[in-house]
């Protein structure tokens, strides 16, 4: 099995995604951040989309959905919560699998972002899509979930092998890089927010990273480590309540 990616920037800082099934050239599109965006990179590809897998309900992930649908029948998959702004035909849940071709998707609770977020990890393949759960050398902000919900989760990712691809909804390395300098001073994280500064600055993307790399410089998976006098998910709740006070 093997499958193509096509990553393409749209909105202000997001990144959105259709992955193809070589065997069968079935694509599906991960979250529909921008309908045209997504509907463009289509007709780019010449990919047929047979599916579209939300991550969770925000705008900027599922707003799409409808217009897309109209555009090429594709079936829509994803938790049940994108119902709150955008039509779903088919609701799932941590444990389910789903089916591109040839290509199978596991189905990863990741919650704390949202209530329902969900990621899809291709396991033949080593690639996870995340949404807003993990980001390079970041994570989401915890607008419905706690931080045990969402320490929970990262773990979940954590624990995928280190080679896995990380596939990332927004361009906020860069950001997330300065935070990263004020709470972790080991030298992993100085080489890795050089490296993105100067990525940046030559104008590059920062996504994909990997789960090994996050889990050496990510100070969000490496709390425990940089708050050793915390309990594991209160540590990681320190360094979150941190970053969303952070103004660097």
């Amino acid at each position: 099995m093997s499958i193509s990616i096509h990553q393409f920037a749209c909105l202000s800082d997001n990144y959105g995604y259709l992955v193809r099934d070589d065997a069968t050239g079935l694509a599906a599109a991960i979250d529909t951040p921008d309908a045209a965006a997504v509907l463009q990179a289509v007709k780019e590809t010449g990919w047929t989309l047979a599916l579209i897998l939300n991550t969770h309900w925000h705008p900027d992930h599922a707003g799409g959905n409808a217009e897309v649908k109209v555009a090429t029948g594709c079936e829509i998959v994803g938790p049940p919560e994108v119902t709150r702004i955008a039509p779903l035909d088919r609701p799932v849940k941590e444990g389910d699998e789903v089916t591109l071709g040839e290509t199978r998707f596991q189905v990863i609770d990741t919650g704390g972002h949202t209530l329902g977020h969900i990621s899809y990890y291709d396991a033949a393949d080593r690639a996870v899509f995340v949404g807003d759960t993990l980001f390079a050398l970041g994570c989401g902000r915890l607008f419905e979930g706690t931080a045990e919900q969402m320490w929970g989760s990262l773990s979940k990712l954590a624990a995928l092998p280190d080679a896995t691809a990380v596939y990332c909804a927004h361009e906020y390395t860069a950001s997330n890089a300065r935070f990263a300098l004020s709470v972790d001073s080991s030298p992993e994280t100085k080489a890795r927010t050089d490296a993105v500064f100067a990525a940046r600055e030559r104008g590059e993307w920062t996504v994909p990273t990997t789960i090994g790399a996050e889990k050496a410089a990510n100070p969000f998976l490496r709390a425990p480590l940089l708050r050793p006098d915390l309990a594991p998910a209160a540590a990681f709740g320190a360094i979150r309540a941190a970053k969303d006070n952070f103004k660097g």
